[in-house]
């Protein structure tokens, strides 16, 4: 099978307008209660793990639904037992992204096995703002093997190549966008590295993190004594794909709604003993 003949989305081309109604109609139906995000007037909206189940839907894929480094994968169709991943990540910054023209992306927030690796190196909470690029350097190689040891070459069965991230970025107004980005993380060497000011009341000390400018702009930001997030901020101009901007379709009128009227409907008999 050609790589023309091998229809995977995402691998070898973009969704098709099929697969994206598809899967803005699997994510619309999280609004009945059972998505993770809670909302005010009792209705729910999807959240991350409903993002992934959905994509593995859409896509004939399986979820991981665990730490795994590609919470999606599909199959490919040329090579018995070789995979191509999606990492899903969802966040509530759209509107951030049409202000800066940067997707926000949390790779990881393992603040342990860092610093696990830092201290290896000397780095310390005491001293790592002075070692900026060593720190950012490090960092970004640990997630370059935690891919590496997933990958066909190193004996595992994910096509790295062809794997990507993929983002749903929203906002409060109902707007959804999705794009699509590689795998690889930019060359650590070729950003400059360091710990920014942060001033209050007319006070300035040393922030809580690392931040990694690429020359338009920040890149990479990893907060190391505050949750241990690392966030990685591609630039929309790098997307392999984007989406069109889509809202959720509204749930039928006529349909009761909820997590109670969803057990009445279910145990008609059951529910009201």
């Amino acid at each position: 099978m050609t790589s023309s003949e091998n229809s995977v989305a995402f691998a070898y081309r973009p969704p098709n307008r099929e697969e994206l109604a598809k899967l803005r109609l699997l994510l619309s139906t999280f609004q009945d209660g059972t998505g993770m995000l809670a909302v005010p007037d009792g209705s729910t909206l999807p959240g991350w793990r409903d993002f992934e189940r959905a994509v593995a839907l859409t896509f004939g894929g399986v979820a991981s639904e665990n730490k795994s480094i590609m919470d999606v994968r599909l199959p490919d169709l040329s090579r018995t037992g070789v995979f191509f991943g999606i990492s899903c990540k969802m966040r509530r910054e759209l509107n951030r992204t049409r202000r800066v023209g940067r997707v926000t992306i949390e790779l990881s927030n393992a603040a342990s096995t860092f610093w696990k690796r830092l201290g290896a190196d000397g780095i310390t909470t005491d001293n790592y703002r002075d070692h900026a690029g060593q720190v950012g350097n490090s960092i970004i190689n640990l997630v370059r093997e935690w891919h590496t040891a997933a990958s066909i070459e190193s004996g595992g069965n994910i096509d790295l190549a062809r794997s990507c991230y993929l983002t749903l970025m929203w906002n409060p107004d109902g707007e959804y966008q999705l794009h699509q980005f590689g795998i690889h993380l930019p060359n650590p060497s070729r950003i400059r590295w360091y710990c920014p000011e942060i001033t209050r009341a007319g006070i300035s000390r040393p922030g809580n993190h690392i931040r990694g400018d690429d020359g338009d702009g920040t890149v990479i930001e990893w907060y190391g004594q505050s949750g241990g997030q690392l966030k990685f901020y591609p630039a929309v101009r790098d997307a392999r794909w984007k989406s069109d901007v889509f809202r959720l379709e509204p749930l039928p009128d006529d349909t009761p709604h909820g997590l109670v009227s969803k057990a009445e409907s279910y145990y008609p008999h059951l529910w009201p003993q």
